[in-house]
């Protein structure tokens, strides 16, 4: 089984950078995506972009294990252009990012070594521009109770480090949202509703509903 990752990093905004040599002008956008749809549209907002330019080459990596990636080389000698793209986004340990570099042709070949430079280049200078932020994964969880253990509750959450998300005490029942990092043991969960009823976690083993407590998972990142 594929371990849980509980973040990645991935950049905050889109940016763009630019290559010159030998009178061609490599232009890049590297700009942050959830889905291959999105990255598709970015490579075709580049071509909007720059009608003129020759060659539209990209490389995305998705996903928060980065196992989704493509790259393309759109008509420029193979292995040139969108697996040098591809090797900058890895090179930044990055995912949920495409990078697309449109080309204006200056009138001399580069040859694939220098082709391959450009490419990498451009795509460098983009995204060593980026702001690049980490993205945390978490798992949420929807806790019905009474209002006699709120207070041991409470103290459970903050001891094994779950913040509080949401919380409705308007209600005869109460209820409150928490989360936890992805790849947390199903033990933690025991040890906060052992700490919320006063009893041991080899009491819970496993169950999740009680007479003054449940709890159910909400969704996750």
């Amino acid at each position: 089984m594929m371990e849980a990752l509980d973040e990645y990093k991935t950049i905050s905004q889109p940016v763009r950078g630019i290559y010159k040599e030998k009178g061609s002008k490599f232009l890049a956008l590297a700009a942050p995506v959830s889905n291959v749809e999105e990255a598709i549209q970015i490579v075709e907002q580049m071509r909007r972009e720059n009608p003129k330019a020759r060659h539209h080459c990209f490389a995305y990596r998705i996903g928060p294990d980065r196992s989704i990636f493509r790259f393309n080389d759109d008509g420029e000698p193979s292995g040139t252009a969108g697996k040098p793209i591809l090797g900058q986004i890895d090179s930044f340990e990055l995912s949920n990012v495409v990078v697309v570099v449109s080309r204006y042709f200056g009138g001399k070949l580069l040859g694939a070594s220098g082709l391959a430079s450009a490419y990498k280049l451009s795509a460098q200078d983009a995204l060593a521009q980026s702001s690049v932020r980490i993205v945390e994964r978490r798992i949420y969880y929807q806790v019905t109770f009474s209002y006699d253990i709120m207070g041991a509750l409470m103290e459970a959450l903050n001891r094994f480090r779950a913040p509080m998300e949401d919380h409705n005490f308007e209600t005869l029942t109460p209820e409150l949202v928490f989360s936890l990092p992805l790849s947390h043991p199903p033990v933690l969960i025991d040890q906060i509703i052992a700490g919320a009823l006063g009893i041991y976690p080899e009491e819970v083993d496993g169950k999740r509903s009680f007479d003054r407590i449940t709890i159910r998972v909400s969704g996750s990142d």
